[in-house]
Parts: structure tokens; C-alpha cells; sequence
């Protein structure tokens, strides 16, 4: 599961058991990257904390499933199978449309969306690329670029903050050896609960 000790479920006491309880899914698991945190519980609240906030917050202005896609396009420029696997699913279960899945799924492994996006998401999903390859490559006229295709600076902001977390997961599962075994695949925090459905 990873390359570090974690604590099961079953043998979680205290604020790690309180914790486990809020985030686990239907079948009364914990998710592995979740779980690789469970020596210290303050870390895996605040990756749920920014995870939920981030992405899941009824505030954002952007659909759902684009920032998701976000994340799987992140997850995929760096080679992070788990976290590709999860949110593929997730994006999946979002759009409830196997055809428009698989063209975005098509999108992101020939790096061409503008057949498959809006120009303003097209803006987005470059961003992406180089804030995650070539993070000091990043400048202002990237973001005039999703300014004058029609992202205003607070969804700019959820732009960066989704290629941001997305970043930190995966080289929290690829620097811990984090595999998927077991998992049910595409859960998320619904509402204002932190517990997957």
C-alpha cells in the first residue's frame, strides 16, 4: 500500500479514528493516500482541508468536472497512475456521458484539447502544463491569456489552486509509494461532509 508504515483502520484510536470515521468510504475504507498520513493525524486533516476546499467547495465557479479534468491532466504529466486512476473515475461518474469521457480522456493523452475544450479551458489546461513541468516558466501573460479568454482572476485562482493540491497529492503518493489495491475508485467528499460517496 506504501512504503511507510500506516495505521489501519481497525487500530485507529483518538483524533486519527475521529478522522477515519468523517473520511471513510461506503465500504468503510480509508483511501491510501489519505491513509499514508496516519502518523500524523494534522497532516491528513490538512490534506482533507485543502482537498475539500479546493476542489469540492460550493464557492468555486468553475464546473466540477473541468477541475477534476484539471487534476487528471496534472496527474498524468506526472506519471501518477494513482491519482489518474481515482480522479478519471471521479471526472466519469461527474459527466455521466461515456462518449464525452473518452474524447477528454483522448485529450489529455495526445496534450490536443482544443477540439475537445473552450478556448477559455484550453488557456486553463496549458497553465496547468507549465505550472507543473516548468513552474518558474509561469508568467503574467499566462494569465492574461485565461483573463482574455474569459476567466475572471477568482476562477484564475481556482485554476492554480486545483494544479497547486494536485501537485502535493501526487508527490505525496509517489514519494510514498502509494497504490491504488483494493480502493474503489472516483469517490469524493459530497456537500459539506468530508465522507467519500
Amino acid at each position: 500500500m506504501t512504503w511507510i508504515e500506516t495505521i489501519p483502520e481497525g487500530a485507529a484510536v483518538g483524533p486519527l479514528d475521529n478522522l477515519y470515521r468523517a473520511i471513510k468510504g461506503p465500504n468503510g475504507k480509508v483511501d491510501h493516500i489519505l491513509k499514508a498520513h496516519s502518523l500524523r493525524p494534522h497532516s491528513l486533516k490538512g490534506h482533507m482541508e485543502l482537498y475539500k476546499n479546493v476542489l469540492h467547495h460550493s464557492g468555486n465557479e468553475l464546473p466540477k468536472w473541468f477541475l477534476e479534468y484539471l487534476g487528471v491532466w496534472v496527474s498524468w504529466l506526472n506519471h501518477c497512475s494513482y491519482c489518474v486512476d481515482h480522479h478519471r473515475a471521479g471526472l466519469n461518474r461527474l459527466l455521466k456521458d461515456e462518449k464525452r469521457s473518452d474524447q477528454l480522456w483522448q485529450a489529455i493523452t495526445n496534450g490536443q484539447f482544443e477540439h475537445s475544450l473552450q478556448a477559455d479551458q484550453c488557456a486553463a489546461m496549458d497553465y496547468a502544463k507549465t505550472l507543473t513541468l516548468h513552474p518558474r516558466g509561469c508568467t503574467a501573460s499566462d494569465i492574461e491569456k485565461m483573463r482574455r479568454s474569459g476567466f475572471n482572476d477568482g476562477m484564475i485562482l481556482e485554476v492554480n489552486q486545483v494544479v497547486a493540491y494536485f501537485n502535493y497529492a501526487n508527490r505525496t503518493v509517489l514519494g510514498l509509494g502509494v497504490e491504488v489495491d483494493g480502493e474503489t475508485l472516483g469517490l469524493s467528499p459530497q456537500g459539506e461532509s468530508w465522507q467519500h460517496q
